[in-house]
């Protein structure tokens, strides 16, 4: 076995033991560590005394007091997927010899994945659990974190579980800055309440030392500038600081009959003042449960409590009343609770007190490390309101190292390191370490390009003709066009800077600045040749740079080049032209601006009039495609009417499974463009009675049944059971004892009254029922089971209402306006299921909800809306998922923003509609069956002439006045209409 294995299963060392408890309630978390006087025996504050006193307290404690620190619940980790590629890990790490066992082997294989791959979060875990478990060496441990905390901020779990194990390993009398360091560096990543609850308890070791109390007293004002406004978990650093100081207090009290000297007496006063003034001040903070503490402070104390700390603690009190209902708001809330932390950010900006909200901030970020929208504000508040060098570059470094892929907090870290006056070189390095992040589109390259070149050329004094600062922004501005061009090229296909904005910035500052028309006009030859020369935006951006820096003949030639390359916008380049000769040119250039635009402008004609001609033939032979599909569309239809026209004296039956299929093909055919994929309810029983009125098919032993649903009487609309009923639609047809199934179905809500399934005169169940309750709780409960799938088809439940009274009553539960972060998604394939599509959309974000849009009888559209958490998570998924394929088919993917529906116009919609407009086919998807208007003459179907418009406006002339002499059209009856088909 290597030496360096030898040792590798060493014997398990006692664990640290902490008093048992979820809270940290009086006086419990410093006993922990600092013990509690069980005499007033004088004795000096050295390491030996105290040390040997806390034995003596600890010793007559109960073994039940006690837990093993294994009790102590863990923190969960952050997930972290980062992208950018960072330096390579530690040679001598990885390259370590293993045995050839089979734990060694998986040790090896975690090391060089790790060294292959730095970024892989879950490796880094899994080869430090592995290495714990198995009771190798510390050092090999400690090199795994060391490599792990390089390349990943390590969360509070991580760094406990990190100080534990260093903390155990530490002697009692050996030096300890390496567990400082650690701590130190804890304590930056995040902000950690438990961290700095052992960082206080860690230092009390030091209190024997020379300057040891100074440091630990540092140490615990720290830790309540940090977490001691907590309102959970700030309580536990105050406690630990006063029991720190109740037991200084405790040493220097002296036994009956000793007689205190007038140093000690001024000591010990001013150890009784210490302690007072930290009891002021944490009643003047709103805590939870700062009852305990205030009763705490009353038992301690000698004299009544003064007013000025009364009325502290009465503010403090009413400000926790107004926290408590965001506390609880987290409390309940699962995580991330992004929302419950963005309301109670809010609340604190409103309030403007920094120091809180930068807590809140803080607090936010633990659990939404990995969201950039919530670090941005976060630094530019640091940046704008607060202004402390310290705590905005450190702030904005933790920024980058959780969202590396974030350019906004690149940029916002140079620009918070140049407004603080951070040295050239190290802005510069930085600016490297950004390009090296791994953006994840083409453009955030030429942001943060943008962001370094705008503070290069801050750098600059250009009243010097030459310096050194203007060299290195030249040669930046042409390594950013190189960098942009090619590499970022080669990485994302598209050019990172299409349009030229570096190049054109670089040709501005040349003109404006240096005078240097020369180079300018190189910078706009590069331009044009790179694929702008068809816009006429860059020639008049030209043209109006040479106007004011340069020479008037490179003006005018940038107009005319113009006028010949333009192809979006060659008009107004044209007018341009004429409009500038017209006013700075001679005869000559009137003339020939004349001659070119002339020129243009037919030649412009000619193109436009071929593609005009392109698209009629294209649009005759799209029309043509669509007639022939139309005939063969007719030629199907005529072919299933055929098929299944029905033979006299044989009744027409549906299959086994009680579907139409056919026939539901038939009605397809033949409904009206705009319609449902799906025949309504209301045309399948008035289709299904007219049916039974025109044919009779009955055959023998169905008279009984049809004559008791005959008599079955009518039921009327009760007011008064509107809160107790439901109404059941879209059940399936050949549902059998429906008012037992639907009984048994609804009983889960509460004891159903009634079950009222309705069926027409010849017993056939029509697919709709009325629910009826005993409480009106069971009723509102009974919506929750809306779009259940029964027996194949989702069942709709509604409100039970009197549509007589409320004709206009329409239930849609989803909202149909513009919610920017929810998507909607067509071109689904039918066989996608719900569980598959959030597969795809969850890489893009986190996704609330997907909803598969059905038709009325289950079957899928091929549509889904997908709602994301926030809005910026949605416009990325509509970027990267348009036009992705997902078996086979290419969905198309935009923000959710439905049509408006279409409202009736005109003020007959408000009143009772007139008689013609009641033979009128209502347009959408609930329009009637053209069974029911069969028999209607085609003079009654045809609608009215819309109202002669005024000239040159957009007002209706008002509908004229009829004359009292105008007689209404007698109403035909049936002989009349026999008539009128004899003469034809």
């Amino acid at each position: 076995m290597p030496p360096h294995r030898a040792q590798k299963r060493r014997a398990a060392k006692p664990r640290p033991l902490r008093l048992r408890g979820g809270r940290l309630s009086r006086s419990r978390v410093a006993r922990q560590r600092f013990g509690q006087p069980e005499s007033l025996a004088r004795e000096r504050a050295d390491a030996g005394g105290l040390a040997a006193q806390s034995e003596r307290t600890l010793g007559k404690m109960d073994e039940d007091d006690w837990v093993d620190w294994g009790d102590r619940p863990t923190v969960n980790t952050n997930d972290y997927d980062p992208t950018p590629d960072y330096s390579s890990l530690d040679e001598d790490y990885f390259d370590s010899p293993c045995s050839n066992c089979k734990i060694d082997m998986e040790v090896d294989r975690l090391k060089l994945k790790l060294k292959t791959n730095p970024c892989d979060y879950d490796g880094h875990l899994k080869l430090i659990k592995l290495l714990r478990e198995r009771g190798y060496e510390i050092s090999e441990v400690r090199s795994a974190r060391e490599c792990m905390s390089r390349h990943f901020p390590l969360t509070e779990g991580l760094w406990l579980e990190w100080l534990k194990d260093e903390i155990s390993q530490a002697k009692e009398d050996a030096p300890t800055d390496g567990v400082y360091e650690l701590f130190e560096r804890a304590i930056k990543d995040y902000i950690c309440p438990e961290i700095w609850l052992e960082y206080t308890q860690f230092s009390v070791r030091d209190l024997g030392l020379i300057g040891g109390t100074e440091r630990i007293r540092s140490i615990m004002e720290r830790a309540l500038t940090a977490v001691g406004l907590h309102m959970t978990k700030g309580a536990a650093i105050w406690e630990a600081y006063r029991e720190f100081e109740n037991m200084l207090l405790a040493t220097m009290k002296q036994p009956p009959g000793w007689i205190p000297t007038p140093e000690e007496q001024r000591t010990t006063r001013a150890q009784l003042e210490r302690i007072h003034a930290l009891y002021r001040r944490e009643l003047a903070v709103p805590l939870i449960d700062m009852e305990s503490a205030f009763l705490e402070y009353e038992n301690w104390t000698e004299e009544p409590i003064p007013g000025p700390v009364l009325q502290s603690y009465i503010k403090a009190v009413q400000q926790l009343q107004k926290y408590k209902p965001y506390e609880e708001a987290l409390l309940i809330a699962k995580t991330p609770k992004l929302a419950e932390y963005q309301a109670y950010i809010d609340f604190e900006v409103k309030i403007g007190d920094p120091t809180r909200i930068q807590l809140i901030y803080e607090r936010a970020l633990v659990e939404n490390c990995l969201v950039p929208d919530l670090w941005v504000p976060y630094v530019q508040y640091l940046d704008r309101k607060l202004k402390v060098k310290e705590v905005v570059l450190s702030t904005c470094k933790r920024a980058v190292r959780n969202c590396p892929w974030a350019v906004k907090l690149w940029s916002q870290y140079l620009l918070s390191m140049e407004r603080h006056n951070v040295e050239h070189q190290i802005i510069s390095e930085t600016f490297e370490e950004a390009l090296k992040a791994g953006f994840i589109q083409a453009a955030d390259y030429l942001e943060i390009w943008q962001a370094y070149l705008d503070y290069l050329r801050r750098r600059v004094d250009f009243a010097l003709v030459l310096s050194r600062e203007l060299e290195e922004l030249r040669s930046a501005f042409a390594r950013a066009n190189k960098y942009l061009n090619e590499d970022v090229e080669r990485k994302f296909v598209d050019k990172g800077d299409p349009s030229c904005v570096l190049l054109r910035t670089w040709a501005r500052i040349e003109a404006v600045y240096c005078r240097n028309m020369r180079k300018t006009r190189e910078l706009w030859d590069i331009i044009m040749v790179s694929g702008n020369a068809k816009y006429g935006n860059m020639w008049l951006e030209y043209h109006n740079l040479e106007r004011a820096h340069g020479d008037p003949y490179y003006s005018k030639r940038a107009l005319f080049r113009a006028v010949q390359c333009t192809q979006d916008y060659p008009e107004h380049v044209c007018e341009v032209l004429l409009t500038t000769m017209r006013i700075e040119g001679t005869l000559e250039d009137w003339d020939l601006a004349v001659e070119k635009t002339d020129k243009r402008l037919a030649r412009l004609k000619e193109q436009r009039a071929k593609e005009a001609e392109k698209e009629a033939a294209l649009a005759k032979q799209e029309e043509e495609k669509k007639e022939e599909q139309r005939k063969q569309t007719r030629e199907k239809k005529k072919a299933v009417k055929q098929s299944k026209k029905p033979k006299a004296g044989v009744k027409r039956k549906a299959d086994n499974d009680g579907k139409w299929e056919e026939e539901e093909a038939e009605l397809a055919v033949k409904r009206p463009k705009g319609g449902s994929g799906v025949m309504s309810m209301e045309v399948e029983d008035e289709a299904m009675a007219l049916f039974a009125e025109t044919f009779d098919f009955q055959q023998e032993g169905e008279g009984a049944a049809a004559s008791k649903w005959k008599d079955t009487p009518k039921v009327f609309h009760d007011s008064e059971k509107e809160g107790f009923t439901v109404f059941v639609s879209n059940l399936p047809y050949s549902m059998a004892e429906p008012e037992a199934k639907l009984r048994d179905l609804f009983a889960s809500c509460g004891e159903v009254a009634e079950v009222r399934p309705i069926f027409n005169n010849k017993g056939a169940f029509r697919g709709y029922c009325y629910v009826e309750f005993k409480e009106k709780r069971s009723a509102l409960q009974a919506f929750g089971l809306d779009r259940r799938v029964v027996e194949g088809r989702p069942m709709f439940v509604s409100p039970y209402v009197d549509k007589s009274k409320n004709p206009d009553f329409k239930v849609f539960k989803y909202s149909t306006a513009l919610e920017k972060h929810k998507l909607f998604i067509s071109g689904l394939p039918f066989s996608c299921t719900k569980k598959e599509l959030e597969q795809v959309c969850k890489a893009h974000g986190n996704v609330k909800d997907i909803r598969l849009v059905t038709n009325r009888a289950g079957k899928p559209k091929g549509l889904a809306y997908v709602e994301f958490e926030t809005e910026t998570q949605a416009s990325q998924a509509v970027l990267k998922m348009d036009g992705l394929a997902i078996m086979d088919h290419i969905i198309k993917v935009a923000i959710s923003d439905p049509p408006a529906r279409r409202v009736p116009e005109g003020p007959e919609a408000v009143g009772k509609p007139s008689q013609s407009q009641d033979f009128q086919p209502a347009s959408g998807a609930r329009r009637k069956g053209r069974t029911q208007l069969s028999m209607v003459p085609r003079a009654l179907q045809r609608p009215s002439k819309p109202a002669a418009k005024e000239a040159n406006s957009m007002v209706e002339n008002p509908p004229t006045t009829p004359s009292p002499s105008a007689e209404k059209p007698k109403m035909m009856s049936n002989a009349d209409f026999v008539k009128l088909l004899q003469k034809k």
